[in-house]
């Protein structure tokens, strides 16, 4: 059902919707199922074909649509039911998987507060610009409503460019985004992160996750590489995950895992791989970053296996691809 939202708000900004979905291939008549996944290449198709004709440069970035058309419908009472803001949020980091399973959310505790942070589950994919400020800002709308009063992040920082119309961003955002940075993301204070929310309901709470967990077994082996991706890096900080780890956090045995991976044509270790080169770019284009703090974020035991690591991916040892990074990056 969060994309018959998604589509209401694309209506909403004067977007021919049915010959948007007609270009796409997607059946308008679905959009309503509660159980009906689309596939990942095709709501990014959805998203370039509707910000081409979006008559503004900034497709969503209105506060009033993401409130209305988020898609957080899903799990609305589930994250209600939590104690605090920050505990709605590591819930919606476990289950992002059902709003979309190319997507990724992560948090991430800073001296100031959390880092929220918005990607895909997949990081070698492009990601719409339009999609991600959408995104970034229905979290922050949601976290909004969680706590029934408006929350000004610290910072807002965003990987492309600086776009048309920055203002939108401002108005949106309460505050001015940074543009070209490391990743998507958003740092929220520590005191709105730990607000008690006044709808807790630790009975509630239980049984909605329950429901979520039910929702993602439902989801079966299709979004399995999306989804132990987008759980591999979420985890990487903590250290490297093992794949039985990994398993039970989809609430699936290892060797299911194993076995739906493979007909996937893709393994453990090439997803962690994969996580960690992705993370490894981002990471390295953060001057605040030393290297050991990097290889630690990346889950190695030893800043030599990242080296090796940065050796075959690269070409060249961390510091050298930070140097190239450094000159790549815009003045």
């Amino acid at each position: 059902m969060w994309l018959k939202g998604l589509c209401e708000m694309f209506a909403a900004e004067g977007i021919d919707v049915p010959a948007l979905l007609r270009d796409c291939g997607l059946a308008g008549a679905a959009l309503s199922a509660p159980e009906q996944r689309f596939p990942a290449d095709a709501v990014a198709r959805l998203w370039e074909l509707a910000t081409a004709r979006c008559p503004h440069p900034n497709l969503g970035l209105q506060r009033a649509l993401c409130d209305r058309y988020s898609g957080f419908r899903l799990m609305e009472f589930s994250l209600a039911g939590c104690a605090t803001l920050l505990e709605g949020m590591e819930r919606l980091e476990r289950f992002m998987a059902l709003l979309s399973e190319a997507a990724s959310f992560s948090l991430t505790e800073s001296a100031d507060g959390y880092w929220l942070q918005l990607g895909l589950a997949n990081p070698a994919e492009p990601l719409c610009r339009q999609r991600v400020a959408f995104g970034l800002l229905s979290v922050l709308m949601q976290a909004s409503w969680l706590v029934r009063r408006s929350i000004v992040p610290l910072r807002v920082e965003f990987a492309f460019a600086q776009p048309p119309a920055v203002e939108d961003f401002t108005h949106a955002f309460l505050l001015p985004a940074q543009f070209d940075q490391p990743a998507n993301r958003m740092l929220l204070a520590r005191d709105d992160m730990l607000t008690a929310l006044p709808t807790h309901n630790p009975v509630v709470s239980s049984l909605h996750e329950q429901l979520l967990q039910h929702h993602l077994l439902q989801l079966g082996h299709t979004s399995t590489r999306y989804r132990a991706l987008s759980e591999i890096t979420r985890r990487l900080k903590q250290g490297e995950p093992r794949r039985a780890d990994i398993a039970a956090a989809l609430h699936i045995s290892d060797r299911t895992l194993q076995r739906r991976l493979q007909e996937e044509n893709v393994s453990y270790q090439q997803l962690l791989n994969e996580a960690r080169m992705a993370l490894a770019r981002q990471y390295l284009a953060d001057a605040r970053l030393s290297l050991a703090e990097i290889s630690d974020l990346l889950g190695f035991v030893d800043p030599s296996n990242f080296h090796r690591a940065s050796k075959r991916w690269f070409g060249v040892a961390p510091g050298q691809m930070r140097g190239r990074a450094n000159q790549d990056a815009p003045a």
